[in-house]
């Protein structure tokens, strides 16, 4: 039952967070800081042409006006392929943000024909002013501070909810010492790990270990636990 769980929530993570074959999706507004680094990192990772019209703007395809000599409007009965290939480029900018939003999201930004537009119309409505932003730091900082383990919950859930909780905060330019953040993880642990947190504590030095580090070594001693309570029951 417990695999179950656990591989349903990370096929949710992949459809939220995306992969290197599947787009990240913007479901809230609390997710648009990670959204945002993601869908950025996907896009250049598959065509970077599409991030660059996103930044350019819809193209306008013109020709030269002998007589009024000035740039016109082409006909598109007069376009090469090239004019196309510029239109349909834009075209696969705006489709591929369009798809990373949730329909209920997406009903929102109907309105926007341009890649350029819906990607700013979108900062400015979930980044909005600095009032906003310090409002969401206030927020993560005070998850942060709340983080604890749920009961019944797995140790690999818990781990996984601390990840997506930091990960939100650097995206949200909130920096803390090593040191903080590796003491609210192992502070964090149920009771039942009380011994295992004071020989961590009392034999590493807490603020130069990554928080990767900390997380194999909290496994490390997962595994170790497991492996005694085998042996106990075999004896």
């Amino acid at each position: 039952m417990e695999s179950q769980y656990t591989s349903s929530m990370h096929q949710e993570l992949d459809f939220i967070m995306g992969t290197t074959t599947r787009i990240p999706r913007l479901l809230s507004a609390d997710g648009f800081p990670e959204w945002k680094f993601r869908i950025k990192k996907y896009i250049k990772m598959k065509d970077p042409k599409i991030w660059r019209s996103i930044l350019r703007g819809p193209v306008r395809i013109t020709t030269m006006d002998d007589k009024a000599k000035t740039m016109v409007d082409k006909k598109i009965e007069d376009y090469t392929e090239e004019d196309f290939e510029k239109l349909e480029e834009h075209d696969r900018a705006l489709a591929t943000i369009t798809m990373a939003l949730s329909s209920e999201i997406a009903q929102g930004f109907r309105e926007y024909t341009s890649a350029k537009d819906l990607w700013e119309a979108l900062i400015e409505v979930y980044e909005g002013n600095e009032d906003i932003r310090q409002s969401r730091q206030d927020l993560l900082r005070q998850r942060f501070n709340l983080f604890n383990h749920v009961l019944r919950e797995s140790l690999e859930v818990q781990l996984q909810r601390f990840i997506t909780l930091t990960t939100e905060m650097s995206t949200a330019r909130i920096n803390l010492p090593r040191s903080e953040i590796n003491e609210k993880l192992l502070n964090s642990l149920p009771c039942s790990w009380d011994m295992n947190v004071a020989v961590i504590k009392k034999t590493r030095d807490l603020s130069k270990l990554t928080l990767a580090e900390v997380m194999a070594i909290i496994k490390a001693c997962d595994m170790d636990d497991k492996q005694r309570e085998i042996n106990h029951v075999n004896s």
